[in-house]
């Protein structure tokens, strides 16, 4: 049995793409997951599953929701030690930049093209900083993501990829739950 993150992009945004998190977690212990533990309202849940492929799981998860929500969206599951080891490895983990919630991951469903991560690289952005890793982009907005030129949009049209972005505080409250279930 190992542990899991799941991380589904877009949903309950604006009225849109609505799912209950009560309902998801009913929905994916029919799944055969266990110690289903939800956080917040974006989509982001804890679980232990015997299977033991990420692409399984996430291709389980997407049929799911397409047959229980009738929409799709991207559906992203990391290995608990892993997503643990995507948070440690940030370079935006100074006290001063954790203080300001600044701080954030894009995590990718795929890897990109070394071409377009090339790409990318060589652009520069006023208050903005990353750094492209194979799973995550690590994201600094000096003034707040809600201002920010690299969202999650940008980065997905700019690396072709599906990806979901999450701030610190998320990411460490998914890593501590992690560490309950198991």
């Amino acid at each position: 049995m190992k542990t899991y993150m799941l991380l589904l992009r877009g949903i309950n945004v604006s009225g849109q793409k609505k799912i209950k998190m009560t309902g998801l977690k009913q929905s994916l212990e029919k799944l055969g997951l266990q110690n289903v533990q939800t956080y917040i309202q974006s989509g982001n849940v804890v679980f232990d599953s015997a299977i033991t492929s990420e692409s399984s799981l996430e291709k389980s998860i997407e049929k799911l929701i397409f047959e229980s929500y009738k929409f799709e969206v991207p559906v992203l599951v990391f290995e608990a030690k892993e997503f643990e080891t995507i948070v440690k490895g940030s370079p935006y983990l100074d006290s001063e930049t954790v203080e300001v919630n600044h701080s954030y991951f894009v995590l990718l469903k795929t890897l990109p093209a070394d071409f377009l991560v090339a790409l990318l690289n060589s652009e520069t952005f006023l208050n903005e900083e990353f750094v492209i890793s194979a799973k995550c982009i690590y994201l600094n907005c000096k003034i707040g993501y809600g201002k920010a030129k690299c969202t999650n949009n940008f980065f997905e049209r700019k690396l072709k990829v599906q990806a979901t972005t999450r701030n610190l505080k998320t990411m460490s409250k998914l890593v501590a739950l992690s560490s309950v279930v198991n």
